[in-house]
């Protein structure tokens, strides 16, 4: 099996060098933060494995792994609302992505909205009973109907977004 990317060093090549060397997890994948990079509003997690992750640097697309469908998948590709990667950050032991993108069309979330974050819980609440989530830039900024030709609770496709 070809490996895509530098072996992991030592704890210090890792946290102070400069050459890039993801650390997967158990599964192969590592989380990966999608901000707007003019906003600095955070859009959407999604995971990448190697595939995803050489892809998205090739292309400076993003390029994500479903999980639950196993598979690659590249934001925009049923919606058309690509992420233009401008920036890729990695976290100090290299384990977390952090991906500054430029969106092609408004909105990123299958639901309709601009982020996929927008609703808040309450806190200072007492854990144990019912929490209410709070909208925080609810609005819907495009039709999902029209964009993914299936029903908004029809959830099987539209993660590929």
């Amino acid at each position: 099996m070809k490996t895509l990317f530098a072996p992991r060093g030592t704890t210090e090549q890792i946290e102070e060098g400069r050459v890039f060397a993801p650390k997967f997890d158990a599964d192969g994948l590592m989380p990966a933060v999608v901000a707007d990079v003019w906003s600095g509003e955070v859009l959407m997690l999604a995971w990448m494995n190697a595939d995803a992750l050489a892809k998205s640097i090739e292309t400076c697309e993003a390029w994500f792994y479903s999980r639950s469908r196993k598979a690659l998948w590249k934001k925009g590709e049923t919606s058309g609302h690509v992420l233009r990667i401008l920036e890729l950050k990695v976290d100090c032991d290299q384990d977390a992505l952090l991906l500054r993108v430029e969106q092609t069309a408004p909105g990123v979330c299958h639901t309709g909205r601009a982020s996929c974050f927008y609703r808040a819980v309450s806190l200072g609440e007492t854990a144990g009973h019912t929490l209410v989530l709070q909208p925080r830039k609810a609005e819907k900024v495009f039709d999902p109907d029209a964009v993914y030709g299936a029903p908004a609770d029809d959830l099987s496709h539209k993660k590929s977004g």
